[in-house]
């Protein structure tokens, strides 16, 4: 029986595959050819659809689990052990057809071994990953062993239009190359979830469905707009894309550099409570109160100063000081921010573009918030200096330092990222190891 349905299933994947193929725009004029079927007939050549597999390693496999698969003994009575396999499945596009690079979701490859991309004419090729950045949903990747590939054309995002007809293709629930169309919805959204702060979002109601995660959202010119990346599951014709400008400056930074220069806007901020929000005549405990500002950073140079309230930025409202750092986590360095400010009696609004937050600056911050210094030494980071009466004036000169928080860590560059993550904490959990010893101590900031 199980035999029949590979079989059958082989069968139609098959005949699905040359009907995609087949299909082809008349030549002769006719009414049916619209700008959307023509959009589509131009970039679903470069649309791919990726697995993502990852394989936990357990007993053996038999000859028929290689041959049939590893699912092939789910269910039966003594099923043997075996591994698991965890396959995700989503969709990318070509962007650069010469060098084999495909633009998708980071959550799309997540924990991924190895990930396979195929095209709409059938071809299967591996896919090495140049780079991915969870805090914007990008991952970029590199097809192995192909060139001279179809390529979608990158638009322009920043002239969207509300109203506009757009066009998904992307492989929902495994359906390849499937083409939805609709409108944009609205812009600049942003949307919350356990993984972060997404801003600038486009809204459309084009059906984006699991799977769409990666997949084109195109212009009727055909030209790219927008990489899918979130449906909103409380409603339906609620879908996210990230703005395809973006998406190229964060693709080019992880093709160049490996990853994205961590941002900030130079002053500290700290959580607003009751008797605060009292104090400066706010009706509502909301935003974050300034209270210091860096000579030369961005915030100073906007005349930001310590007293001013943060309310939001770029529209969107900033609930708490780990709020304002995922919000700044999904910028890039050319971003116009807008900030609202509560100053006194009054609403201030200003703009600035935010800064590198270099390691020099976040390892100069850190030894003066945390109150220690630390070094690379036997594969791991050793405490070289602690100030006394600091926050960490517990630990050892000689103490490793093995994660922050949840995060492990093993190098400099791994203790500043996290510490630009945490540096607005009141409280941050380090685990430490001290003569073989693992346990964890408490910063109280």
């Amino acid at each position: 029986m199980r035999i029949f349905a590979l079989l059958s299933f082989l069968f139609l994947f098959s005949f699905q595959a040359s009907l995609s193929t087949a299909s082809a725009v008349p030549d002769a004029p006719s009414p049916r050819v619209t700008p959307v079927v023509r959009a589509v007939h131009a970039v679903a050549p470069a649309v791919v659809n990726i697995t993502s597999t990852h394989i936990i390693e357990g007993s053996r496999v038999s000859p028929l689990e290689r041959f049939f698969g590893p699912d092939f003994f789910y269910g039966m009575p003594g099923e043997p052990a075996r591994r698991q396999k965890r396959t995700s499945l989503g969709s990318g596009v070509i962007v650069d057809g010469a060098n084999g690079l495909v633009l998708t979701n980071a959550h799309v490859i997540a924990g991924g071994d190895d990930v396979v991309v195929r095209l709409l004419d059938g071809r299967e090729f591996s896919a090495a990953v140049c780079g991915a950045d969870p805090d914007f949903d990008i991952a970029v990747l590199r097809i192995v062993g192909a060139h001279n590939l179809p390529e979608a054309q990158m638009g322009d995002s920043s002239d969207i239009l509300p109203g506009e007809t757009v066009i998904a293709i992307g492989n929902p629930f495994g359906f390849t190359h499937t083409v939805t169309t609709g409108v944009v919805s609205a812009l600049g959204r942003t949307i919350r979830n356990e993984s972060g702060v997404f801003t600038d979002l486009i809204q459309t109601d084009a059906a984006i469905n699991p799977g769409n995660s990666g997949g084109p959202l195109l212009n009727i010119e055909g030209r790219l707009i927008g990489v899918n990346t979130a449906v909103d599951a409380r409603a339906e014709g609620i879908g996210f894309a990230i703005p395809v400008n973006k998406a190229r400056r964060v693709m080019d930074d992880l093709v160049k550099q490996g990853g994205v220069a961590p941002l900030w806007l130079g002053m500290m901020v700290q959580d607003m409570d009751s008797r605060t929000a009292m104090a400066l005549g706010l009706k509502d405990v909301t935003g974050v109160l300034v209270n210091a500002v860096y000579e030369g950073a961005p915030a100073a140079r906007a005349g930001i100063m310590p007293g001013d309230v943060l309310l939001s930025v770029n529209a969107s409202p900033v609930q708490d000081k780990r709020d304002y750092v995922n919000v700044l986590r999904n910028q890039t360095e050319d971003a116009i921010l807008r900030l609202q400010l509560h100053r006194g009696d009054k609403s201030v609004v200003v703009s600035l573009k935010p800064a590198r937050f270099e390691d020099v600056a976040a390892q100069a911050l850190m030894e003066q918030r945390w109150g220690l210094t630390a070094r690379e030494s036997g594969g791991g980071l050793a405490v070289s200096a602690v100030r006394r009466d600091g926050p960490a004036d517990f630990l050892r000169k000689g103490d490793m330092i093995v994660a922050v928080g949840a995060v492990r860590i093993k190098t400099m560059r791994e203790l500043l990222q996290a510490f630009r993550r945490e540096r607005l904490a009141g409280q941050v959990l380090l685990q430490v190891v001290r003569d073989g010893r693992q346990y964890y101590a408490r910063l109280v900031l």
